[in-house]
């Protein structure tokens, strides 16, 4: 009897390369992720500060929209409505300062002015000179703390005193009383443009030293670094080290205290318009409302907390969202 032609043959053993394939299916890639996103990843867990920089986007929109959303309430800041005086005693008619459904806030005393309007238009003048005048202090005080912190030797001798010297200088008073001499017409402004202009100036030129300091320091670690030593052994300037290898690893710091600073900035402008030296009447400011309803916080105390009310609201969302920035962004570093 012959042999089949013919005898099954054992199936071919898997490779290694299919094992692996087959141990790996359904397992999803693991992705690296960017500094970036995982700061927005921490960011997203903390509540309270994601709350602060929705409230923050609602108030900037609002600042934008200002003309808008009036038109929509059908009311202007600087219309009269006398005839909701009380001509006895120059206070509002009916409860809650006036309040109603066509003036939504009430009205101030004595001239009857809507004061969500007010309030409207408020929000721009404050985060106008709180966002630029923070952009001014951060300018000056990141060029001029990272070449203190870089260059060392009497650059950061002559800055570090100048620093000091701004520091203890009575930052209120100055502007007062710069504010006060300044004529009513510069560089195309006239009129409150140009107590706003001053404001933003005087404010970022004496804040820019509290972010040139952490700056300063932060240039003085990083110069020591293994990636700028690298630079250096490869032929790399100076002005290429400080902007391409420091800079980029000093934004999250700069970005933390500039959120910090904004809420400041803007406590400061309230401050001004309530001492009678910031933006001149008829542009509706926080700060001078609050003046105003000094002499009816009895009669009337509604003019007294909505402005009030309005300032509290904005500097806490700032300083939560700060706070959530700074966690996000160093997490390792305490309160």
């Amino acid at each position: 009897m012959t042999a089949p032609l013919h005898e099954p043959t054992a199936e071919a053993a898997p490779s290694a390369a299919d094992e692996a394939a087959v141990a790996t299916a359904g397992v999803k890639a693991v992705q690296g992720r960017s500094l970036g996103r995982i700061a927005w990843g921490r960011l997203k867990r903390d509540k309270l500060a994601l709350t602060g920089g929705v409230v923050v986007l609602v108030l900037i929109v609002i600042a934008l929209l200002a003309p808008v959303i009036t038109n929509l309430v059908g009311q202007d800041p600087n219309d009269y409505h006398e005839n909701l005086i009380d001509p006895l005693f120059g206070t509002p008619t009916g409860s809650l300062g006036g309040i109603s459904g066509d003036h939504l806030l009430g009205v101030e005393p004595v001239n009857g002015r809507d004061i969500f309007a007010r309030i409207v238009y408020g929000a721009q003048i404050s985060l106008l000179v709180g966002f630029l005048s923070a952009v001014v202090a951060v300018i000056l005080g990141t060029v001029l703390g990272i070449l203190a912190g870089f260059f060392g030797g009497w650059v950061d001798s002559v800055i570090s005193r100048v620093m000091d010297g701004l520091l203890a200088f009575p930052q209120l008073l100055f502007i007062i009383a710069l504010v006060s001499v300044m004529p009513n017409s510069m560089l195309g402004l006239t009129g409150t443009g140009v107590r706003v202009f001053v404001m933003i100036l005087v404010i970022g030129f004496f804040g820019w030293p509290y972010i040139g300091r952490v700056v300063r320091g932060q240039t003085l670690s990083l110069r020591e670094r293994e990636y700028v030593e690298a630079a250096r052994s490869l032929g790399a300037g100076r002005f290429y080290i400080l902007f391409k290898e420091l800079l980029p690893n000093l934004v999250a710091p700069i970005i933390v205290y500039t959120t910090m600073m904004i809420p400041t900035n803007i406590l400061t402008e309230a401050a001004l318009s309530f001492l009678g030296v910031g933006v001149k009447p008829p542009t509706a400011s926080w700060g001078q409302m609050l003046s105003s309803a000094i002499d009816y916080y009895d009669s009337d105390p509604m003019y007294m907390v909505v402005p009030g009310v309005a300032i509290f609201i904005t500097v806490l969302a700032f300083n939560l969202f700060g706070d959530g920035v700074r966690d996000a962004l160093d997490p390792k570093g305490s309160r």
